[in-house]
């Protein structure tokens, strides 16, 4: 097995690499070492620049201001780009772009094409996506914010949370309940709906870790026009499934690559503070890189049946609980490894002890921050419980769950 990229591909990478070398500050060291103001700053000079030079929305045909590159490169893009701290996620264009533009672009009308992709490309639109809701998050089947055609309008009531980026948007994309008596995946319809009207209410979500990032969105008759239904009425189902496919696939090899560099602070960690003579911690750090070794393959055969056209089918529910779960473990062995000087800013060690791989100081309170953030990670995107039942029934073929009729397992399509 040749688990190399191709020279072609690697060109481009060689390309991607001069770009950001050019045009990232000589003492870079990720978007995550900005503050929130600097943060803004950047990603505003950002994306003005990735657009100049022809590394925005890459895998769009030039037609619609893309390069008309292929997916293995808009893959490579984002390896390099997560590389250096500076994605299309860290400057929040990854929905607008990377999902809701790809969608349009494949299953749009010409009128949402010419509409929409220019405001997504020049910013005029920042979008966020509402999906999950209070009693249906994993179960994302099982929504009931409901959408009725009122002549040339959808009127919208429910609503939405853990919505990205709601307080920054001025567009949502929404999975409304248009047909009750449909099978629960069938009677769904995906609407593009405007922000700035007095039907839609965006209330912030604090986080465990005290950062605002989520929100709640209500819907009190908000408006939608007719024509703003992307792919069918009620099929909004197969349009999420083809959405989601962009999520996943460009990010197969940069997980791995982003557990790879957390791990190797850690192991630094550890050195510095003798406890990589521990044998207990020793096993554990042994296992983590086992894990991520494990992802990064999984990240490779996934990518070369996509780049193949082929499906990938379960794979995400195995992919998705391994770095999910991963990452829980990680960090609590982190928190073990610093003990109680990462609890407290007035702990013996100092904030310049560690040093991450761009050479930035790492403070060990960061360590708790992600702690606190990994623990959503077995929830958000499909819990684990939802994953292994998927594996359990369409990979091991196990019989159904006892509670298959009645538990979340009922609501996969099959």
């Amino acid at each position: 097995m040749d688990i190399r990229y191709s020279p072609e591909a690697e060109a481009y990478r060689t390309k991607v690499r001069a770009f950001l070398d050019e045009h990232l500050p000589s003492d870079w060291k990720g978007i995550g070492a900005l503050d929130e103001a600097e943060r803004e700053a950047f990603s505003e000079n950002w994306k003005k620049t990735l657009h100049e030079n022809g590394f925005f929305a890459v895998n769009w045909p030039k037609a619609y201001g893309g390069s008309d590159l292929s997916f293995l490169e808009r893959v490579i893009l984002n390896e390099e780009t997560s590389r250096v701290g500076a994605t299309l996620v860290d400057v929040g264009l990854d929905i607008g772009i990377g999902l809701l533009g790809s969608t349009l672009l494949g299953l749009g009308t010409e009128a949402q094409k010419a509409y929409f992709l220019p405001k997504i490309l020049s910013g005029e639109h920042r979008w966020c996506q509402g999906f999950s809701e209070p009693n249906s998050g994993s179960d994302l089947a099982g929504l009931g914010t409901k959408a009725e055609l009122d002549g040339d309008e959808w009127v919208i009531n429910g609503q939405k949370i853990w919505t990205s980026e709601a307080h920054k948007a001025n567009w949502i994309f929404v999975l409304a309940r248009t047909a009750t008596e449909e099978a629960k995946h069938k009677g769904i319809t995906f609407l593009l709906v405007p922000m700035d009207q007095p039907g839609i209410e965006v209330r912030e979500v604090t986080n465990i870790n005290g950062s605002h990032d989520f929100n709640e969105v209500f819907f009190t008759d908000a408006r939608a026009p007719k024509e703003n239904v992307v792919g069918m009425v009620h099929d909004g189902w197969n349009v999420t499934s083809y959405l989601l496919g962009f999520e996943r696939g460009v990010n197969v090899t940069t997980v791995a690559m982003l557990y790879r560099s957390e791990l190797d602070r850690l192991l630094e960690a550890a050195k510095r503070l003798g406890r990589n003579i521990d044998p207990v911690i020793r096993q554990r750090l042994a296992k983590a890189h086992i894990r991520v070794e494990l992802m990064r393959y999984v990240g490779l055969r996934t990518l070369t049946a996509l780049v193949n056209g082929k499906e990938t089918g379960p794979e995400g529910s195995i992919f998705k609980l391994m770095w999910s779960e991963h990452h829980v473990a990680v960090t609590e062995l982190a928190l073990d490894i610093i003990g109680a000087d990462s609890m407290a800013p007035s702990g013996r060690i100092p904030a310049n002890f560690f040093i991450d791989l761009h050479g930035a100081p790492y403070s060990p309170l960061s360590w708790v921050w992600t702690f606190l953030a990994a623990r959503s990670d077995t929830i958000r995107g499909g819990t684990s419980e939802i994953q292994r039942g998927i594996i359990g029934d369409r990979v091991l073929g196990l019989p159904r769950d006892p509670r298959a009729d009645t538990g979340p397992w009922s609501k996969i399509p099959r």
